[in-house]
């Protein structure tokens, strides 16, 4: 395999893995409409001559002329704050643009790879979350743009895969932390870690009894990458299980951070905000031999001495 296109290439997730891909020996071809993606995220890859970036709105359609080797659609916004402004869009990236990157890789014959999400699990009853769980996903929600549209976009690569034979890999991504996040992202840690850096006090929904299970960046792609290279066709949890609520992830930015005795500020939750999030990564662990190296705390330290540049 050699040249791969990465779909939302400019995004947090996307960006890291243009790099890791580059750094692998691949050309990676970005395509990226630019709306919660940036090119300063790509800015460290621009002048290698086996990259290149394409603005085009993969929900309209995809065009790519030179061959094709792997195809990996990671193109949506993903934080609460982007999918609800931005409700129809989520919706037609989801299923107008998965269906255009499995054709494009039909097409090319190649092998396709979607970023999917631990929100197909919804608000939980099952706990850790296993991929054999079918979710308790409210379909007429706010959230459901996202969460429904992630759930149609993995219906529709395993209706490629056992209809047309493609070779296809979906994995369930849960909460991702690192460098290039988004200071105004709306998800607790960079809302956290922003806070905190600015003195203010850090909002926490609910009474922050929730739990999160949070992963580094550089511990996700090294699982996307090993998803891709693998042979396996149903979806594969990728996360960190060591679990905590959000109201101790509050207090441990806090602490990171500099600023211990921050005020915690409680505020209403929003509509079906899961209560538990923990994957259960047996599959990842037996599939693909991975396991998240960096612990939580070593995870929240680096994505502070990021934010201490941006924010």
């Amino acid at each position: 395999m050699t040249r791969a296109v990465v779909t939302g290439g400019a995004g947090f997730v996307g960006s890291h893995l243009c790099e890791r891909l580059l750094a692998d020996g691949w050309e990676v071809l970005c395509i990226d409409n630019l709306v919660t993606g940036s090119l300063s995220n790509v800015a460290g890859v621009s002048d290698d001559p086996r990259f290149a970036f394409l603005e085009q709105d993969v929900s309209a359609g995809i065009t790519v002329k030179r061959p094709v080797d792997a195809v990996l659609h990671l193109a949506s916004p993903a934080s609460p704050v982007d999918y609800l402004a931005l409700p129809i869009q989520t919706l037609k990236v989801g299923a107008l643009g998965t269906h255009n990157a499995l054709g494009l890789a039909k097409a090319k014959g190649a092998r396709f790879l979607l970023a999917s999400t631990s929100e197909v699990y919804g608000d939980p009853l099952e706990h850790p979350q296993r991929e054999s769980y079918w979710g308790n996903v409210n379909p007429i929600g706010p959230r459901s743009v996202y969460d429904e549209a992630k759930r149609f976009a993995e219906a529709i690569t395993m209706a490629y895969h056992r209809k047309h034979g493609m070779q296809t890999r979906i994995a369930r991504i849960f909460n991702t932390i690192g460098g290039r996040m988004r200071t105004d992202d709306g998800r607790a840690v960079p809302v956290f870690v922003t806070q905190a850096l600015q003195g203010e006090p850090l909002t926490v929904h609910g009474d922050g009894s929730q739990t999160r299970s949070v992963a580094h960046i550089d511990d996700l792609v090294e699982g996307l990458v090993r998803l891709l290279a693998s042979d396996y066709a149903d979806p594969v949890n990728l996360g960190n299980p060591e679990e905590t609520t959000v109201l101790d992830l509050a207090k441990l930015v806090a602490r990171l951070a500099g600023q211990p005795d921050a005020e915690i500020r409680f505020v209403g939750r929003p509509v079906d905000d899961p209560s538990v999030r923990r994957p259960d990564i047996t599959r990842a662990r037996e599939i693909l031999g991975w396991e998240p190296t960096v612990s939580l705390e070593n995870a929240l330290a680096r994505t502070i001495t990021y934010f201490r540049t941006v924010v």
